[in-house]
């Protein structure tokens, strides 16, 4: 009962009162579990929205957590903790797409790429979601985080500015571009 009563009242915690607890070296651990069961399901959907594989986006939320294990303490707070994890999260997506492409430039990288980098099985059944996943995967990657962002865990402008370190104005400018290019694909392939 007092374990449930201790869970519940973790829960009631901001991030900013859980950072504050994990830099208290007693609470440590407890501060960093409560964070993983926030956040650790979102990064490794948001990893693997961008690597296709299992394994790899596993590695990368993995090593996400190990980062901000490492460096939690040095949060200055200038961010949103979601914001600066999801920045980790997409930083380490980008060093094994760099692993499994040496030469690859970020400007290069299209999600056409990453699926052919993990392998595709293109006689999939062509359903709605199926559709949008292939039009998705012919967007620049800058392109394809924010339409992901954006889209799909509907977060703010203001929030994915954070997280990509980039312009508003230019995430509108991504994520509007993004948009034409899926319902152009969509539409040729309807």
């Amino acid at each position: 009962m007092n374990l449930n009563h201790h869970q519940t009242s973790l829960e009631a915690l901001t991030d900013e009162q859980l950072v504050a607890l994990f830099i208290r070296e007693n609470q440590r651990l407890v501060a960093f579990n409560e964070i993983m069961n926030r956040y650790s399901k979102k990064v490794y959907y948001h990893t693997r929205n961008m690597l296709q594989s299992h394994e790899d986006a596993d590695d990368a939320a993995q090593n996400t957590f190990v980062k901000v294990w490492e460096n939690l303490e040095k949060f200055k707070g200038n961010s949103k903790l979601y914001s600066w994890i999801y920045r980790i999260a997409t930083n380490e997506a980008l060093t094994i797409l760099r692993r499994n492409k040496p030469n690859l430039q970020l400007d290069d990288v299209t999600g056409e790429t990453i699926v052919s980098t993990h392998g595709h099985n293109s006689d999939s059944p062509a359903s709605i979601s199926q559709k949008l996943r292939e039009a998705m995967s012919i967007l620049p990657l800058k392109q394809k985080i924010v339409f992901y962002l954006r889209y799909f865990e509907e977060f703010s402008y203001e929030q994915i500015s954070e997280i990509t370190e980039t312009s508003e104005g230019a995430l509108k400018a991504s994520y509007f571009h993004a948009v034409k290019k899926i319902e152009q694909y969509i539409e040729r392939t309807i």
